[in-house]
């Protein structure tokens, strides 16, 4: 491995669990200062703790702009710069059919999936220099659709549909924007794991190398896209998803 994020100011919201937790070790261990956020302050803890207990955390709720707005501008008087934006904190799905979708769950999740990321990439922008460069987590049901999951996919879908229009945006200004789409990852609120071991083994069977992907394997493709050998990435779609059989997909 070549980069490092020595006096780099990196934001990642979602940061208590999961993709993101794995994100903010990752980039820790390369160096990075973090300012990290979520709702779970406990858990939000212990992330700071695993990534050597040095960095900045907020407890944030990424679909209020005001929140957003204060941790930002916080951020920037504790470290005076933001060098990379890692848009993490998202809702995973329930399977529900649309007749039966209530109005909490739609807003549950586009003001967190979708609001929450507009909120951070609104407030970050103004901060933000040549070499800058963000990444937003989507998934394979931003690429294919699944039954039971209309709100989460028209989430998910946003997110590219949002990350591509701002990569055309930002790219003059050397600012690049990118965006991974995970499939199965094994994380405390994936659907599968919630179910159980039966679940977990089913969807496992569905990949091709046999397995749900380790958070980490998410953060090290992140940690690529922010680094300066992805300087000609901008608006791509990484999927990570160890091969599923997708409609259209190969």
């Amino acid at each position: 491995m070549s980069y490092r994020f020595d006096d780099k100011v990196v934001l990642i919201t979602g940061a208590a669990s999961g993709i993101g937790r794995a994100t903010a070790q990752k980039l820790a261990s390369l160096g990075a200062t973090l300012a990290i956020s979520d709702i779970n302050q406990p858990n939000l803890v212990e992330t700071n703790k695993l990534c050597g207990g040095k960095h900045a955390i907020s407890l944030v709720d990424v679909g209020s702009p005001t929140g957003v707005n204060q941790w930002v501008e916080d951020t920037i008087e504790q470290y005076g710069a933001i060098h990379h934006v890692f848009n993490c904190a998202g809702v995973n799905p329930t399977s529900i059919p649309l007749v039966e979708t209530t109005d909490e769950y739609y807003d549950k999740l586009m003001n967190t999936n979708l609001k929450g990321m507009f909120n951070v990439t609104r407030a970050c922008i103004p901060h933000l220099k040549d070499g800058a460069s963000f990444v937003n987590v989507s998934s394979i049901s931003g690429l294919a659709p699944s039954a039971g999951n209309s709100i989460y996919c028209a989430t998910k879908y946003g997110v590219i549909g949002f990350s591509k229009s701002m990569a055309l945006e930002l790219g003059p200004k050397g600012i690049r924007v990118n965006i991974v789409a995970p499939g199965y990852v094994n994380t405390p609120t994936n659907a599968s794991v919630v179910r159980g071991n039966e679940a977990m083994e089913r969807s496992a069977k569905t990949v091709s190398l046999g397995r749900m992907a380790d958070p980490s394997e998410i953060a090290d493709v992140v940690a690529f896209l922010f680094s300066n050998e992805a300087r000609y990435m901008n608006g791509s779609v990484v999927e990570i998803e160890g091969g599923l059989p997708r409609p259209g997909s190969y």
